[in-house]
């Protein structure tokens, strides 16, 4: 869908980029993210309010560093640049920039040199104010029609401005935590200064993807994948919602779904929302498949190979349907899509990113492939689904395959699904469910000795882990107490037959490392 009130955001390859595209539609307005390399053909067709140019790894100073398209400087709109967003700007406008010996990397504090609508009612001149830099090039000169707004002890020209023209550049990254004033800089630039109004919510977006699925299926029949993940589920409502019996379900029980978690889709699906439905019990096939494979990345593989063949099949008994619905999300398509040749892609290969095998003959639809994942729970509101559903913590598409680390086998498997159904009991005893964004467990595929009353045990270990988000694309460790570590541990020993060990992992996760394996 193309909204007629929309920041472009230009992507020179920033791990930060989609936290910018999430501050803009705080704001209440879309967001969409273009790599820099079909940059110019997106902003012919999409035809945005406004423009923000990303940070990247690539340095102005090499020649064959991506640039923006030039016309959109000529297209008399407002453009903010962020980092080297900033550089890439002065670069192409006239001015310089050069390797600095003098590097920002983290924390650090920008003075305000003169008034601005960026900092309107946020930063007063003449004060200081915590900024995040992470720069080694800096601009030493400004093209024409630029001034200082703000200074840093190492970068003279830390924010930058052409008020006639509405260009706006600063080097550090507002985008994150570490720069506490920085949603409210975005939030000027995309009310005050860009002047859109907050119209973006997911009553819009709901009534405008249920006009589009219904234009785009018309009579068709659609079967969705059901995968147990709050995702698929709203997906599978939306699409509900739009045409109806039209859409049959089918859920995969792989043998690698939490405890009950199949019994618990089938009902919510079957006696609350009466949608045609099927469940196929694949878990032997799945797990007989998986056999003496302990790669994670092959585990994946197989899990997704098996899922497109077990649909085939099913969607022959239907009959004839047009098009396969699946939960595709932004950031899955961003990283995809990525800037450069990265892990992305090799992460995302279990996802449902990658398109469908030819002799299916289906038409993908994806109705929520413009949304990130806090917004789909929001959606999931609007379209009346349970609250405990909504608010479930997220489990990957391979399931416990990636959760049982080195060779899966049934045995493990019951092991694991009784460590994790502790865990997450435990977790909502103390009322720390809402509060954690995921928690899990994991069986490592070590045995330790250790002594449980009179004998000597051989057993596994298990490792938890708790971790806090907003959106998915960053996460942090939860900060459990020892006394609830030490309740939990002790009944995991105590009830699960196979585990003489308990750890917790205490590690941040950049955003493709969230999953831990």
């Amino acid at each position: 869908m193309i909204y007629p009130d929309t920041i472009l955001i230009i992507d020179f390859g920033s791990q930060l980029t989609q936290l910018i595209a999430r501050r803009v539609r705080e704001t209440g307005v879309y967001s969409k993210i273009v790599s820099v390399r079909s940059a110019a053909a997106s902003f012919s067709r999409i035809q945005p309010k406004g423009v923000i140019l990303s940070g990247s790894p690539h340095s102005t100073i090499n020649m064959d560093s991506p640039r923006a398209p030039q016309e959109i400087f000529e297209a008399n709109i407002p453009i903010l640049g962020i980092c080297y967003g900033e550089q890439t700007m002065c670069v192409q406008l006239g001015g310089r920039v050069e390797a600095s010996n003098e590097r920002e990397y983290g924390r650090t504090f920008l003075k305000v040199k003169a008034d601005s609508p960026l900092f309107d009612g946020v930063w007063k001149k003449g004060l200081s104010y915590q900024v995040w830099m992470s720069h080694g090039d800096r601009v030493i000169t400004l093209p024409e029609g630029f001034s200082i707004i703000g200074t840093s002890n190492k970068a003279p020209f830390a924010a930058i401005a052409d008020e006639k023209r509405r260009f706006y550049a600063v080097q550090f990254h507002p985008e994150v935590v570490h720069t506490p004033d920085g949603a409210a800089l975005i939030h000027n630039f995309v009310h005050k200064i860009v002047g859109l109004k907050d119209g973006w919510t997911m009553a819009a977006y709901k009534e405008q993807a249920i006009t589009k699925i219904r234009q785009k299926v018309n009579k068709g029949k659609v079967i969705c994948g059901l995968s147990g993940g709050v995702d698929s589920a709203v997906a599978a409502l939306l699409i509900h919602e739009a045409i109806g019996d039209q859409l049959t379900c089918i859920l995969i029980d792989n043998g690698l779904m939490r405890k009950n978690e199949a019994r618990e889709i089938i009902s919510m699906f079957r006696n609350t929302y009466t949608i045609p439905f099927v469940h196929v019990d694949a878990s032997k096939l799945f797990i007989n498949a998986l056999e003496g494979v302990s790669d994670s990345e092959q585990k994946r593989k197989i899990v997704g190979r098996l899922f497109v063949e077990v649909f085939e099949q099913e969607a022959k008994k239907i009959g004839d349907a047009d098009f396969l619905a699946q939960g595709t999300l932004y950031p899955d398509v961003i990283e995809s899509a990525s800037f450069s040749d990265n892990s992305s892609v090799i992460i995302k290969s279990h996802h449902n990113v990658g398109g469908l095998p030819e002799r299916m003959n289906m038409k993908l639809i994806e109705p929520l492939r413009e949304l990130f994942k806090d917004e789909v729970r929001i959606l999931g509101c609007e379209l009346g689904l349970p609250e405990y559903f909504i608010n479930r913590h997220p489990f990957p598409g391979p399931g416990l395959a990636i959760r049982c680390l080195g060779v899966v086998t049934h045995e493990k498997l019951e092991i694991l699904r009784k460590v994790d159904a502790i865990y997450l009991d435990e977790i909502q005893k103390v009322g720390l469910y809402d509060a954690i964004w995921q928690a899990f467990s994991v069986l490592l595929p070590v045995r330790t000795v250790g002594v449980m009353g009179d004998s000597r045990t051989y057993e596994y270990v298990c490792a938890l882990r708790a971790v806090t988000s907003v959106d998915g694309m960053t996460a942090d460790f939860y900060h459990h107490d020892m006394e609830f570590l030490s309740r939990t541990a002790t009944r995991i020993i105590n009830e699960v037959r196979g585990i003489n060990r308990v750890v917790y992992d205490v590690t941040s996760k950049p955003p493709s490392t969230i999953e831990w394996e």
